[in-house]
């Protein structure tokens, strides 16, 4: 992990390969990106006003807003124009739509430090996204919906790309524990203390679009900002590389087989899980 590419011209394939060596991969807002931003614009103002509030947990209960953020969530996972708007930014990101599998987009809406009892809602501790039953290929696209700071963005604990940390990843179960409520699920975490200096927070503009590998050491800053930050992410795994095991090197992911049958391809919607019996073993057992 030594380079952070800007608005890189390299083919996915290539691109893939870097990701899995722990590089990052930042990009300037593009049309689809946009688009899929807008849409996430629009159905947040309708719910909590227009424009966009900067600090969306002003005037709410704390359950008010939980509320509201959970119906955003299904809101914009469910859109009919959702998945569509992902095909569109997948194929201008030169992906290869038969090939390439995503997960539905997750808002993560992070209001100001100390607004939630108990650092509830977002996971500051760091962690790796393999941790939860993901395979190694796993790639992340990170994308703001609104400008943010250094204060409230995503940082990347780069000694630990080859280094382990003790975790409890064994224990996790991804159809009891992640499907249930986002806020209330039991996630892996560090069993030790994590050393976070030194850490990279990557600053792009609303609309960019931050890749990086699932098997990366990241955390959650705590929003010292003073406005909420609004984010999409979805994350996408390459069929070829999934059936072949390939993706970034595993030092401590301990959580069962890799479960794929949520990924959805971006040329036609079908699930992982219609392809063959025999695909299907060998992409689900990593």
């Amino acid at each position: 992990m030594n380079t952070i590419y800007f608005d890189s011209s390299a083919q996915d394939e290539v691109r893939r390969q870097q990701l899995y060596a722990g590089q990052l991969f930042v990009f300037s807002p593009r049309p689809s990106v946009i688009a899929l931003c807008q849409l996430a614009r629009d159905l947040i103002e309708a719910t909590l006003g227009s424009p966009i509030p900067q600090r969306a947990e002003d005037g709410l209960s704390v359950k008010e807003f939980l509320v509201a953020e959970s119906s955003l969530k299904q809101q914009i996972m469910h859109h009919p124009q959702t998945k569509l708007l992902i095909q569109s930014l997948l194929q201008e990101f030169g992906c290869d739509l038969s090939k390439t599998y995503f997960d539905l987009p997750q808002l993560r809406i992070m209001p100001y430090r100390g607004y939630l009892p108990n650092g509830e809602g977002m996971f500051h501790d760091p962690h790796r996204d393999t941790w939860y039953a993901a395979p190694q290929c796993i790639i992340n696209w990170w994308i703001p919906i609104c400008d943010f700071a250094s204060e409230s963005a995503l940082a990347f604990h780069p000694l630990y790309w080859k280094e382990p940390a003790q975790n409890d990843s064994e224990q996790f179960n991804q159809g009891q524990d992640y499907k249930i409520n986002f806020r209330e699920a039991e996630f892996p975490h560090p069993t030790e203390k994590v050393v976070i200096e030194p850490e990279i927070r990557v600053v792009c503009p609303a609309s960019g679009i931050l890749l990086f590998s699932g098997a990366q050491m990241h955390s959650a800053v705590p929003n010292t900002s003073g406005l909420t930050r609004y984010s999409l992410d979805l994350r996408t795994i390459h069929y070829d590389d999934a059936v072949a095991g390939k993706g970034a090197p595993n030092v401590d992911s301990h959580s069962p087989d890799a479960l794929l049958t949520d990924f959805i391809q971006a040329a036609d919607f079908t699930h992982f899980l219609n392809v063959t019996e025999s695909q299907m073993k060998g992409a689900v057992v990593l």
